[in-house]
């Protein structure tokens, strides 16, 4: 079982800059497809939820860029769970060029995910529906990895005046 749902996309020129890499936005497009795809393929239920009452709002989205993507590079862009609250979910996403039967990470990201319902002007929490639950459940990141994603992100060097 893995412990990923795997989106598979090949970059077109339309996702690249004038540079002739991937402009950004792209990789946070990316995200929701790969989230749209895995309630299409594991949470129908959900998909007809969502056309009465239930929205997913975004709370936060991040992506780190680990090296450049160009046009027809092959990615894998592989989801997991992190965190699942009543209310709440957290995904995590690697994005992996394959190329010649390797994978190279070339960026990682996040997003947390609230479930509310109600009208527009009247959301409120709700919680997450257990056939997304259920779906979900498989695929959910080993909390040692998950720990270990943590302690090794980059700490930012600043430079305090008179030095470097």
């Amino acid at each position: 079982m893995n412990e990923y749902y795997e989106y598979r996309h090949v970059v077109g020129f339309e996702e690249t800059n004038l540079v002739g890499n991937v402009y950004y936005v792209n990789y946070l497009r990316w995200q929701g497809r790969c989230r749209e795809m895995f309630l299409h393929e594991h949470a129908r239920d959900v998909i007809d939820d969502l056309q009465e009452d239930l929205k997913l709002f975004t709370l936060r989205v991040d992506c780190e860029f680990l090296s450049e993507i160009t046009a027809f590079d092959e990615l894998s862009i592989r989801m997991s769970l992190v965190d699942l609250t009543q209310t709440q979910i957290e995904f995590a996403f690697d994005y992996l060029r394959r190329r010649d039967g390797l994978e190279e990470l070339v960026a990682r990201g996040r997003q947390r995910v609230a479930c509310m319902r109600g009208p527009n002007t009247a959301t409120r929490p709700a919680q997450v529906p257990e056939p997304l639950r259920s779906a979900l459940s498989r695929y959910m990141r080993p909390r040692a990895a998950a720990r270990r994603e943590v302690s090794a992100m980059p700490v930012a060097a600043v430079a305090l005046p008179g030095e470097g």
